[in-house]
């Protein structure tokens, strides 16, 4: 689905009118965006455009970990698919277990003076979120029987924590 076709949408089950209100926008603005851009179409670049833009031009994931947070959820990154052998199941697995240690350690140290502060929250709150990042990797190559792309995840992660 393209960004405009998706507004369009949210526009029939929404008051564009309050949008327009609601973002300090004009309300011809609002209706842009749900136009298709180029030759046929008179739209102009929406929001959605211009975050998959800006993703596009830093490589970043914490753009989309950012909007994810602010809808009350969490980015979930899904490896490509190759259709790999699964040849790399036990140190996909062991990886999944040394996240899952990791994330306990964090907590364990912070928690071990009885008193977690800001700064250990934040820690705990990182790892927590690197985890189900992974662990969601984990499962989507469990159903895909590829390991492939979890392997040069942990072989990045690896080389991250070295340096």
């Amino acid at each position: 689905m393209q960004s405009h076709e998706l507004l369009r949408d949210l526009f029939k089950e929404g008051s564009p009118k309050q949008i327009a209100e609601d973002m300090g926008l004009s309300l011809s603005m609002i209706y842009k965006w749900a136009e298709p851009k180029g030759e046929k179409g008179s739209g102009t670049p929406n929001p959605l455009d211009r975050l998959k833009d800006l993703l596009d031009s830093t490589q970043d994931k914490r753009l989309l970990e950012w909007v994810c947070e602010q809808g009350g959820g969490f980015f979930i990154h899904n490896p490509k698919n190759t259709h790999a052998h699964p040849d790399f199941l036990i140190p996909a697995t062991n990886t999944i277990v040394q996240e899952f240690a990791d994330l306990l350690s964090v907590v364990a140290s912070a928690a071990g003076d009885n008193h977690i502060t800001p700064p250990e929250a934040v820690r705990i709150r990182q790892r927590w979120e690197q985890l189900k990042s992974v662990t969601e990797g984990f499962v989507h190559c469990c159903e895909e029987g590829n390991f492939t792309n979890l392997q040069r995840e942990a072989e990045k992660a690896v080389t991250k924590k070295v340096s």
